[in-house]
């Protein structure tokens, strides 16, 4: 089953033209990348939080995404303050805290952040196939965009055929383990996805061949540029030029 669970909404942001969102938001995501001032990513995370709160989404949702990411983050700053040598802050036993290496774990968590809430409230609150004709109307190479529709749309039947190999092996008595039987299990899992998977490709060509598919995806919906995008246009650029010119003032 194909979730989507921030692109149901009434908020402003649910209402603006797919292709600003878009475009603005990988230019958005660019500067904040590319910056290392600390005024700079802080700001950043702060506009970011309140696209969050104007987009009006489930904050225990966000929150499990952020999870997921800063679980990768934590192994950073286990890793980084303790390898990336200069200026030693403090020493746990034998083991010196670096401060390059505490900055750049610190903008790492900044970037990574904020970054990842933009792109929830900018790009997850769209239907994934409006994400794709957006990227289609902004002259992204066709092949790109099929290719990222028809693997959004089939990863979740993928995932459904692997449930359900997983669930008849446990109906027959499949119990996981550290053993060799567990292995030779999921192998066979595995290759029978692959088998499944091939089929059921071969059988979505011929329908799709059988329905006139040309090569092309046609969409009734119609973007519209409505006042309230184009005051989110320039809001957002304002806050992007203003993002670079904190970060070369800096640096000049």
């Amino acid at each position: 089953m194909i979730s989507e669970p921030f692109a149901i909404g009434e908020s402003v942001i649910h209402r603006l033209d797919p292709r600003i969102r878009l475009s603005l938001t990988v230019l958005y995501a660019f500067v904040v990348a590319l910056s290392y001032q600390f005024s700079v990513l802080v700001l950043a995370l702060g506009c970011s939080s309140i696209l969050i709160l104007i987009s009006r989404l489930r904050i225990q949702e966000v929150f499990k995404r952020l999870a997921i990411v800063n679980a990768l983050i934590l192994f950073l700053w286990l890793l980084l303050p303790f390898t990336f040598k200069g200026e030693a802050l403090a020493y746990i036993g034998s083991f010196a805290i670096y401060r390059p290496g505490v900055i750049l774990a610190t903008q790492i968590t900044l970037k990574s952040n904020a970054i990842l809430l933009a792109f929830i409230a900018l790009i997850a609150t769209m239907p994934f196939s409006t994400l794709g004709h957006s990227m289609y109307r902004l002259r992204v190479p066709e092949k790109i965009v099929y290719l990222l529709l028809m693997t959004y749309r089939y990863i979740f039947v993928i995932e459904e055929e692997y449930r359900r190999l997983i669930r008849a092996a446990k109906i027959r008595g499949f119990r996981p383990g550290t053993n060799a039987n567990t292995y030779r299990t999921y192998s066979y899992v595995i290759g029978m996805l692959f088998v499944r998977a091939t089929a059921r490709a071969e059988r979505v060509h011929q329908a799709m061949r059988c329905r006139g598919f040309n090569g092309k995806f046609h969409s009734l919906q119609e973007f519209k540029t409505t006042a309230a995008s184009r005051i989110f246009a320039v809001l957002m650029t304002a806050v992007i030029i203003g993002l670079t010119l904190m970060e070369w003032s800096s640096l000049i």
